[in-house]
């Protein structure tokens, strides 16, 4: 994989539809953990534990597990109230073992026609694993689009790698399979061009920065904090937008069991309220970015 560098300033312009300024994707994570692995090795579950003191993947790890299981067992409805009283969509990410072990949350955002996009196979099974074995990387892949076919009813289009831990051959992986856009480099906002050794992908940057993990979880903000930083974010890249006259995009990356809980789903409530307020912010999908990407993206990037 390779990418051009380019400086924001000494690009052409990016139109977005219907003359938005920002395309705002507000992603839901829905991820699968494993009680257990046959390992005694730390069990890192693709981000930060309620307890700092991880054990042995073959111990369960009761407190860590069961906080990140209440997003699915709650947290995940709290959020998909929220996002229907607002009326607006959320993009959702699923690890193929959400899709094989909790088919009601499955149901519920096909239910909707919520964006679906793959997410690997389970939170806790990173690809920069096999970072020196690329075949077992590839199967990873290809088990994962398969459950998600499976489940979906549709190829995946767009990918997500668990803890955005891909490799160097994650890209080509995904592009030979024919998916369309890759969401693990973090680098820019706006979208862009991927080369691989089977043809372009479109990245369309996740954001570890704009997100509940880190901001809640990382460095403690409250809800408040959390929603200021949210409507800044916003804020800045739409003036930014408007004074340029080249579009933008902004993620918000969400964890029903972070952003889920009761005392802090108001921050999500409260910035998609806020989002909806102001002229030129776009409620777009990946899939929708990517798209329209590939068809206009002449002279952006030279």
């Amino acid at each position: 994989m390779k990418y051009p560098f380019s400086a924001i300033p000494q690009r052409g312009v990016l139109n977005w539809p219907n003359d938005a300024k920002v395309a705002l994707i507000v992603t839901m994570n829905l991820e699968h953990w494993d009680m257990v692995k046959e390992t005694t090795d730390p069990y890192y579950a693709g981000g930060p534990s309620i307890l700092p003191s991880t054990l042995p993947g073959n111990v369960a790890d009761f407190p860590n597990y069961s906080w990140r299981e209440y997003g699915q067992r709650v947290g995940v409805w709290r959020l998909i109230d929220v996002f229907d009283r607002a009326g607006v969509p959320a993009s959702c990410t699923i690890n193929a073992k959400t899709a094989l072990e909790r088919a009601p949350i499955v149901a519920a955002i096909r239910e909707r026609e919520w964006e679906i996009v793959a997410h690997n196979y389970e939170q806790g099974e990173l690809l920069c694993d096999y970072a020196s074995d690329p075949d077992k990387e590839r199967e990873v892949i290809l088990r994962t689009l398969q459950v998600y076919e499976d489940a979906i009813g549709k190829p995946a289009r767009g990918w997500l790698s668990s803890s955005l831990r891909g490799t160097v051959n994650t890209c080509g992986v995904l592009a030979e399979q024919g998916l369309v856009f890759y969401c693990d480099i973090m680098n820019d906002d706006q979208p862009y061009l991927i080369e691989t050794t089977h043809g372009n992908i479109v990245s369309v940057p996740y954001s570890i920065e704009i997100n509940d993990y880190t901001m809640l979880t990382r460095m403690a903000f409250s809800t408040d904090q959390f929603l200021a930083a949210l409507k800044e974010e916003l804020t800045v890249i739409l003036s930014e937008a408007e004074i340029s006259g080249s579009g933008r995009m902004m993620n918000v990356g969400l964890h029903p069991h972070v952003s889920g809980r009761a005392y802090r789903v108001r921050a999500i409530r409260e910035f998609l309220e806020y989002a909806k307020s102001l002229d030129g912010v776009w409620f777009a999908t990946r899939e929708e970015v990517a798209d329209w990407y590939l068809e206009h993206s002449d002279g952006h990037i030279s």
